[in-house]
């Protein structure tokens, strides 16, 4: 890969919830971020002292008003997406997925404070999303279920991080 001096790059890390029930990813409704106004995943950063499950149970139930109760870590994925996000160039996001198995609670609205950048949750179709609509997050997420032997690295050269509101 050649790099430009034009080119800057921000990393983050995270971590992001699978769950799926009759064939639907559950997502979230994203307000903030490289993804907004498009369906994520339920996860995200972790804070000060918190280890990765303990980030992913937080963000869970924080994003979508469930508590996990039975996971699986699936592994680790990068996603290197070219768009204008954070003052760069570049977006280096390297998550660490888990397979939610069991949960508790009833889906919510999220409660609103500084940080929060779901607003709301549903549950969506492979057939329902595609780069218009959908982070790359839940693009893999999609093709993984399909396929657990598939690449783990997504490299997007021609992202977009959308303005308007997600109805």
């Amino acid at each position: 890969m050649i790099i430009s001096q034009q080119q800057t790059f921000h990393r983050a890390f995270g971590t992001y919830g699978l769950y799926v029930n009759e064939g639907k990813l559950l997502v979230i409704h994203k307000k903030g971020g490289p993804y907004t106004n498009r369906f994520d995943l339920p996860g995200g950063s972790l804070e000060d002292f918190e280890t990765v499950p303990e980030a992913l149970d937080r963000e869970f139930q924080e994003e979508t008003g469930l508590t996990v109760l039975q996971k699986r870590v699936l592994g680790t994925f990068e996603f290197v997406v070219h768009s204008d996000w954070h003052r760069a160039s570049h977006l280096h996001h390297i998550c660490v997925f888990y397979k939610i198995i069991k949960t508790s609670g009833e889906r919510a609205v999220p409660d609103k404070f500084d940080g929060q950048d779901s607003i709301g949750s549903s549950w969506v179709s492979q057939e329902q999303v595609n780069q218009d609509n959908a982070s790359p997050l839940v693009l893999k997420a999609f093709d993984y279920l399909m396929n657990p032997e598939i690449e783990k690295t997504m490299r997007i050269e021609d992202w977009i991080v959308k303005q308007e509101v997600m109805s």
